[in-house]
């Protein structure tokens, strides 16, 4: 016979409050976005202001005075209101409000670079490849498992659990919910994310399962009845359903940015390198504390209140983007030391799991730092994901990264024989003799991408 007994047990979760997930989107921002909301976000939070820019001094009369017309303005309230509300899909297709990435890459490219960081086997690395061909702009798989897998080039049978456990692989990248066959899918694989202690977790998850199609008429009446649930329950519930992106891919757009700005400066000090965030990117902000004076002791301007501890949030979830981007820099400098002091062919082999177990981070935050960020060097601006290459095998037990092999073959091409030029064999076995076995499919591989033409075609220049 069980007993009831107590138990005591210690334990870690992450929550995703409202201030982590608004730390969470200014990281992945470029410098020009996120100014831009600064810049808004200045111009609608009186609680904000710049602190390189001198202040004119006022009274303390005058300031009473503002905050009072202020709360006098019901358009004004009105506006901060909806501006304070919780953002998403709300069942008649308004999507979330995201911030596009400016980097110029598409989603296939996003998901097919993740692919290569990530630990995938390389059955699964050709099985991914297919899954991500099938992924269109919204994030979504298009084509059937089964006609994927008929398609698949690979000598031994991929049997459906293999395929299915890939896809699973593939939906936990970056951007969240991608990869999903239906809304319902997209919006449970956000939800997942969440800690299973979230209030009105589960009952969002059976919402998206079986019920958006109420949630999309606004029949709530009968989504508590069906549900059995309360009210506020069914508020809570609904909030978080809202706040997943219906749409998760057009995070990742293919425009490109207009100007490159910094966000990190690399320099060496006393022959030590050394990384400090960009003085000249983000601007400062702080509290304007003539107006938080007011508030003290005060029961009255809530909507003043709301807008302190916006520009609170606000500040600190800055603090934590210039941290972690100075974290993440570091750890990357300290690693790639020979290629600043060397160039390419110093490159060494690095992916997203080695900075984020040395920093501490998940692999998702370290896509998002390294994303459209970039770092200012004495050799160039380049943007962090520059630093990272995939492992290839040498003879000396060394590994060497793709960006070192990619930069020996130019080398190799730029010294040959323009009457006889390299062939891809020929590259290949020039690379065994320094040690570094490479397949020929490789090389050939690397030479498009670097818009190399093949040796036929140089010699065809050549005798034109």
């Amino acid at each position: 016979m069980l007993k009831p007994s107590l138990q005591l047990k210690l334990g870690q979760t992450l929550t995703m409050t409202p201030q982590l997930q608004q730390a969470i989107r200014l990281l992945q921002l470029p410098v020009l976005d996120l100014n831009a909301q600064i810049q808004e976000a200045l111009e609608e939070n009186i609680m904000l202001e710049m602190e390189d820019l001198p202040d004119l001094p006022r009274t303390e009369a005058e300031t009473t005075a503002e905050v009072e017309t202020i709360k006098a303005d019901d358009m004004w309230q009105t506006r901060s209101a909806e501006r304070v509300q919780d953002g998403g899909w709300n069942g008649e297709g308004r999507p979330v409000s995201e911030f596009a990435d400016e980097s110029g890459q598409s989603l296939r490219e996003h998901l097919l670079w993740q692919l290569e960081m990530e630990h995938f086997t390389p059955r699964e690395v050709v099985i991914g490849e297919a899954l991500v061909d099938s992924i269109n702009d919204d994030g979504y798989l298009t084509a059937d498992l089964a006609d994927i897998c008929a398609n698949l080039d690979i000598q031994s049978e991929v049997t459906d659990a293999e395929i299915e456990r890939t896809l699973t692989k593939i939906q936990r990248l970056d951007p969240i919910g991608v990869g999903a066959r239906s809304i319902s899918e997209c919006i449970i694989l956000q939800l997942s994310q969440l800690d299973w202690k979230t209030r009105g977790l589960q009952l969002a998850i059976d919402i998206a399962a079986d019920h958006l199609d109420l949630v999309a008429s606004r029949d709530y009446g009968e989504l508590r009845r069906g549900l059995r649930t309360t009210e506020d329950e069914l508020h809570e519930a609904l909030a978080l359903v809202r706040g997943c992106n219906p749409k998760p891919g057009l995070a990742v757009s293919p425009a490109a940015a207009e100007y490159v700005i910094p966000d990190v400066f690399v320099r060496k000090i006393d022959n030590r390198w050394q990384v400090e965030i960009s003085p000249t990117g983000v601007p400062r902000l702080s509290v304007n504390q003539q107006y938080a004076k007011l508030l003290r002791g005060s029961s009255e301007h809530s909507v003043l209140k709301s807008q302190l501890q916006e520009a609170r949030w606000l500040i600190r979830s800055l603090e934590i983007r210039n941290d972690t981007l100075l974290k993440v820099a570091t750890s990357i400098v300290a690693r790639q030391t020979q290629f600043l002091e060397h160039g390419d062919e110093a490159m060494k082999p690095m992916v997203l799991r080695d900075i984020a177990e040395e920093i501490g981070m998940h692999e998702s935050t370290i896509s998002r730092v390294t994303t459209n960020k970039y770092m200012h060097t004495p050799r160039g601006v380049f943007e962090f994901k520059h630093f990272f290459s995939s492992h290839l095998a040498s003879a000396s037990g060394e590994d060497q990264s793709s960006t070192s092999v990619r930069a020996k073959i130019r080398k190799l091409i730029g010294a040959e024989n323009p009457a006889k030029p390299l062939s891809d064999s020929k590259i290949t076995n020039l690379l065994k003799d320094e040690g570094i076995s490479v397949a020929r499919r490789t090389v050939a591989k690397y030479r498009e991408a670097m818009n190399i033409p093949s040796s036929s075609d140089r010699r065809s220049r050549e005798t034109r």
